[in-house]
């Protein structure tokens, strides 16, 4: 089993103004065969918690812990917390030129695994990832993320979720910038990774669209740093229903 455990975590970033306290105890167990959403409004931090929890510089623990499967998480390099099993799709993917898509998917399955993949059955593989998330067989040898749309680009990163097969996948408004069909591909990439109920998984959404395909276990409300409320799938159409307004105004 494993299990993703965030306790009273503070983070701060640095301003002109000096340090400015974003997360301000942030408490969440994410067990293999969950799904948890976080929602919230713009500025909550959500963000900041998922960099946090993937070692981002940027944001600098001051209070709390993380552990995966008893191991301390914040103790680790961004590099360390791949190979534990942590993933992170990031809202805003970045591109790498000159880096194909095949050269970049071996290199962190070998980071990973910590043996390369059999050249054969590594490429057979990577075109059927390639293909399950509706993109075409040519895209293995395009430049990492360049020239991608914006749908391309996420679902190349659930792509590279389902060949990782990390422990614990960490989904950073997966669905931003998403059409339709595009929400419903990388939805099925999400849900195909999940099955077997040995994988957890946090995804981060503004919308309870997404949540019409990834059914959540659990639905936390996200708030000024902080887990607002917690409840089952049925408060994401509360959320829907009412907004934040209450929860906001609580928080003042």
């Amino acid at each position: 089993m494993s299990t993703l455990e965030i306790k009273d975590l503070h983070v701060s970033v640095t301003t002109e103004d000096g340090p400015k306290e974003i997360l301000k105890g942030v408490t969440l167990t994410i067990k293999d065969g969950e799904t948890h959403a976080i929602m919230g409004p713009n500025g909550s931090g959500k963000s900041t918690l998922a960099y946090s929890i993937a070692g981002h510089p940027k944001y600098e623990v001051t209070g709390g812990s993380v552990t995966l499967d008893g191991e301390d998480v914040l103790a680790m390099s961004v590099d360390e917390r791949a190979r534990a099993g942590l993933f992170l799709a990031m809202q805003y993917p970045v591109e790498v030129p000159g880096v194909s898509v095949a050269n970049f998917l071996r290199t962190a399955k070998t980071a990973i695994d910590g043996e390369a993949p059999k050249l054969r059955t590594w490429v057979k593989d990577v075109n059927t990832a390639l293909g399950a998330n509706g993109l075409d067989a040519s895209f293995s040898q395009r430049s990492v993320n360049e020239g991608f749309s914006g749908g391309e680009k996420k679902r190349h990163e659930i792509a590279q979720l389902n060949l990782l097969q990390p422990k614990v996948a960490v989904l950073d408004e997966t669905d931003s910038g998403l059409d339709i069909d595009a929400l419903k591909v990388v939805s099925e990439g999400v849900n195909t990774f999940a099955q077997g109920g040995d994988k957890g998984v946090l995804l981060i959404t503004h919308y309870t669209r997404i949540l019409r395909y990834i059914k959540p276990d659990f639905v936390h409300v996200f708030v000024a740093g902080k887990v607002a409320e917690s409840g089952g799938a049925e408060l994401a159409e509360q959320l829907e229903a009412e907004g934040y307004d209450k929860y906001v105004a609580a928080a003042r």
